[in-house]
């Protein structure tokens, strides 16, 4: 009688291991991607979104390349993008990324700040990553940062050794410390090559209206201004489409734009009245958004996340500086650019970060 209640009682326990073995993989698989043993890895995006062609594109591109290198597919079990309409969006769409369990989450732009230092907070265990800000009173967030206004200082030496008119022109999207960098930057470098030059700067006060965008630009480019600069998002797409739209009715006229964050040379093709193909791109300032979220992300992959740190890539990385599309550059404009880019490296030169 004893050997049959022993042998009850151990069956029992047994049971209650193979129980508690069950819930407690199901715990883990919460916290890793939805029951994947892979590392994933999420971003939400600013109200520009992931096909703006410019900031938030570059970031979701270095997500797809991580993920490609790491075969993971798109997906809850390897690396996604949410995507917000308006900022009401970024807390929403953060809480669903930790909710998905991935293993690192990405917000993309300043204007999610306030939304990570929330939900950071009320998630202590998740781990962020801020790109274009700054938060480093919490282990579980690391913070990325570009010294944009270095690269934009390039374009300004561009802008200011290419115009025709002396007029060049600034459009920014929001302002703010940021656009601010942009702004400095580029105002420095035209100064610096050709101090007659004159900046005119206009706000949309929007990273996400293509018709304000071209609305400012048609206003400055009717002014006699002949390169424009834009750090405005997808607003910008505007100021491409205003300068295509002048140079379709007139071949002859030299209109210019600067992308910004990534290679805009697509986005300045044009088939003028005269049949012939141009392009509008000047240059554009590169801002390798794609590195930096790679870069974190196989950091982070491999043990090494820098919780409470601030990372800024900048000209030594290449993370920064001109595109490599160059067609519409003399080669002495580009001799000029490695000079003064050379100084910002060697600490000759000190861009400054406000206008």
């Amino acid at each position: 009688m004893k050997k049959r209640t022993f042998a009850l009682a151990l069956s029992m326990i047994l049971a209650t291991g193979v129980v508690l073995s069950a819930c407690g993989s199901s715990d883990d698989s919460k916290k890793s991607g939805g029951g994947s043993d892979k590392f994933t890895v999420a971003m939400v995006t600013d109200t520009g979104g992931v096909d703006d062609r410019s900031f938030n594109q570059s970031a979701w591109e270095g997500l797809q390349k991580f993920g490609k290198a790491n075969d993971l597919e798109k997906g809850t079990d390897g690396y996604n993008y949410l995507q917000s309409a308006s900022e009401a969006d970024f807390k929403t769409n953060l809480n669903t990324a930790v909710r998905s369990g991935y293993d690192l989450i990405y917000g993309i732009g300043y204007k999610l700040k306030d939304a990570i230092e929330d939900v950071s907070k009320q998630k202590p265990k998740n781990h962020f990553a801020l790109v274009d800000d700054t938060i480093t009173d919490r282990d579980n967030v690391v913070s990325i940062g570009f010294k944009d206004n270095d690269g934009s200082f390039l374009v300004g030496v561009v802008a200011g050794l290419t115009t025709k008119t002396n007029k060049v022109g600034f459009v920014g999207g929001v302002k703010g410390a940021v656009i601010d960098r942009f702004e400095a930057g580029f105002t420095e470098g035209v100064k610096a090559v050709n101090p007659k030059a004159e900046v005119k700067v206009q706000y949309a006060n929007d990273f996400a209206k293509a018709d304000k965008g071209q609305q400012i630009a048609a206003g400055m480019y009717n002014g006699g201004v002949d390169i424009i600069f834009h750090a405005a998002g997808a607003t910008g797409n505007g100021v491409f489409a205003e300068a295509k739209n002048l140079k379709k009715k007139d071949p002859s006229r030299a209109v210019w734009v600067i992308g910004v964050d990534r290679d805009q040379w697509d986005e300045g093709a044009v088939t003028a009245n005269d049949g012939k193909e141009y392009n509008v791109t000047l240059t554009s300032e590169i801002k390798r958004v794609d590195i930096a979220v790679d870069d974190l992300a196989t950091r982070a992959k491999a043990g090494d996340f820098p919780g409470g740190e601030k990372i800024e890539y900048g000209l030594d990385k290449d993370a920064v500086g001109l595109s490599p599309s160059q067609d519409n550059l003399t080669q002495e404009v580009l001799k000029k650019v490695d000079e003064y880019k050379q100084k910002i490296i060697n600490g000759d030169i000190k861009v400054p970060e406000k206008p």
